[in-house]
């Protein structure tokens, strides 16, 4: 009975070992999808549409081979088709039964840079959230989600690369392989032992049975014998049937070769051929965000606002540095462009003016993206200066007129330490940008400029004195303080014989307002303060002996009409809601010359 069971035993462990075995050879599938995308090269730019991307699961290979430059950047499909619109291009899409799909598509629009450039390169645009460029190959992983496209182009001229490879993983693994090799080797160890039992029955069962015989005769012990036996001297001779004592144990190593199998067996199991039963952790309670039904996304990711940051910030270091107006006008637009067109005036000019104060690159501490699918688009950001000496924050807004411009700051500002700003939502939801003429809040957009002037201008007297913090509010003193100090240099020289006078009014720049998680909003507005300094009477004249910057800017020392200064301002409001006991509270500043000329 025992060889019966050893041979069932033999049976189980050699299925068992044969699955496992077969699991990880003849039966394990392909570790990997591959899908290969011809095109005819007759365009320069090639869409790999998100359904393609994720028409398997897990990460995707990118491989892409052309004979020059290779440029491959992904970011949202919505974004790319409108950055391609002006160009025709060969899209890549999943056709019918999921098979992938090549057509061309032609340019649905023109492009404002159309007419000045022939020819754009597809690198360092603000609508990519990553972007690789190699010369004759190049490979990537990538794990984008259905709204993603990927984009694949030469240098924007030539034909984009013709030989694409998307590659997916695929799960092969055999979690039971491991436990039936081991349960075969086991259940085969079981039929060796089993078998070993039966020999060793049937040999005991063969041999003679005697009964009891008649003792011999006593005859004497030799002492030799004796001593012999007391040593434990055991012969070496075979007995009756001509075995040696050690002869049993060579059975006991047949189960070597089982052992030993097993061994190789079990080294060539890897992880994957074992079932994984590590606890998973229990996930974190998060909060929860509600995003309005049909809201667009926001218009740019975190690390994407912190690279256009990063870029904006060595663009203007470099303009700064060399003084180019032109190189400027790339990533500045509205008041915080006429500034810096002034500084580079006076730097020219007179070579001891200091330079305005950097744009920062990092860290970004606050990213408040527009919500919407159109342009312009907004961003809105506040960094931190890096340099420890003297450290500063810095809030600005930057704007993209259209898919084929950068983004560009067009207010910027300094924030106090003690700047409280209101509550803002997540840099993944984003804002909606405040209609300047809005009825939602204590006032309009583009109404605080104008009230804010009229504050500027007549104080407590002004309409709209009430509807403001003026208490914590740190430019009105500082306007005031400007005011005597020119009023009182003026009258050391002048007194009887001239006079200043001092105005606001609204800059020609348009606010700009993204709204805030308590329905207010965050509106960046400019504000002109000038001063004239004119003669009282007919023979005084206006020097300019000790105001350099005037004098540069109007290339003359003296006028006997005067001369009038304009600074601009651009400042940064929180406007609550409509009902809200808030007031308008300042956050934020800047103020620089913004011109001179000579009073008519």
């Amino acid at each position: 009975m025992r060889f019966v069971w050893a041979v069932v035993a033999f049976v189980i462990a050699a299925a068992m070992i044969g699955a496992g075995i077969a699991q990880r050879t003849v039966f394990q599938g392909p570790s990997e999808a591959t899908e290969t995308i011809q095109t005819d090269g007759s365009t320069a730019y090639t869409l790999i549409d998100g359904a393609v991307l994720g028409s398997l699961p897990g990460a995707q290979s990118l491989r892409v081979a052309g004979d020059g430059e290779v440029f491959v950047s992904y970011g949202r499909t919505a974004d790319m088709r409108a950055w391609l619109a002006d160009v025709p291009y060969t899209a890549v899409t999943l056709g019918a039964e999921n098979a992938v799909a090549t057509g061309l598509v032609r340019a649905s629009t023109t492009s404002p840079a159309a007419a000045a450039t022939a020819a754009r390169t597809p690198a360092g645009s603000d609508l990519w959230l990553d972007e690789f460029q190699q010369t004759g190959s190049l490979a990537t992983t990538l794990q984008l989600p259905a709204d993603m496209s990927v984009l694949v182009a030469s240098d924007g001229t030539a034909p984009a690369p013709s030989d694409i490879t998307l590659t997916w993983p695929i799960d092969n693994s055999t979690p039971w392989a491991g436990p039936l090799i081991a349960g075969g080797a086991v259940a085969l160890l079981a039929g060796i032992v089993l078998y070993l039992l039966g020999i060793r029955h049937v040999r005991r069962s063969r041999r003679p049975r005697r009964k009891g015989l008649p003792l011999p005769v006593t005859e004497p012990i030799s002492i030799a014998d004796a001593d012999a036996a007391e040593k434990g001297v055991i012969s070496s001779s075979p007995d009756a049937r001509g075995r040696r004592p050690w002869g049993p144990r060579r059975r006991a190593l047949i189960a070597v070769p089982a052992l030993g199998l097993s061994a190789a067996l079990f080294a060539g199991c890897s992880a994957d051929a074992w079932p994984q039963l590590a606890a998973s952790e229990s996930p974190s309670p998060t909060p929860t965000v509600i995003v309005p039904e049909g809201q667009f996304p926001p218009v740019v990711t975190e690390s994407q606002a912190e690279s256009i940051v990063s870029r904006i910030a060595t663009t203007v270091g470099q303009a700064d540095a060399a003084l180019d107006v032109a190189m400027a006008e790339t990533r500045l637009t509205g008041p915080a462009l006429a500034e810096r067109k002034t500084n580079y005036s006076l730097r020219a000019a007179l070579p001891d003016r200091p330079a305005l104060p950097a744009i920062p690159a990092e860290p970004v501490q606050i990213i408040l993206p527009q919500t919407t699918g159109g342009w312009p688009r907004t961003v809105m950001t506040v960094v931190e200066s890096g340099d420890t000496a003297a450290p500063t924050t810095s809030i600005m807004m930057m704007t993209q007129d259209d898919p084929w411009s950068e983004y560009r700051v067009s207010y910027i500002g300094n924030l106090e330490a003690s700047t409280n700003l209101p509550e803002l939502a997540a840099p993944y939801v984003g804002a909606t940008q405040v209609p300047p003429d809005s009825s939602f809040l204590v006032m309009a957009p583009d109404e605080v400029a104008a009230a804010y002037a009229d504050l500027i201008n007549n104080g407590q007297n002004s309409a709209s004195w009430a509807l403001f913090d003026t208490a914590n509010d740190l430019l009105l003193p500082a306007i005031e303080d400007n005011k005597r100090k020119r009023t009182d240099e003026l009258n050391q020289t002048g007194q009887g014989t001239a006079e200043i006078s001092f105005a606001a009014s609204a800059g020609p720049a348009s606010p700009i307002a993204l709204a805030t998680l308590d329905t207010g909003a965050i509106v960046a507005v400019n504000v002109y303060e000038s001063d004239t300094a004119k003669p009282t009477n007919a023979d005084a004249v206006i020097k300019l002996d000790n105001n350099p910057a005037v004098k540069a800017l109007t290339g003359v020392d003296q006028s006997a009409t005067g001369f009038t200064t304009t600074y601009s301002d651009q400042i940064f409001f929180y406007v609550p809601s409509q009902g809200s006991d808030d007031k308008i509270r300042l956050l934020g500043y800047r103020s620089s010359l913004l011109e001179a000329k000579v009073s008519p």
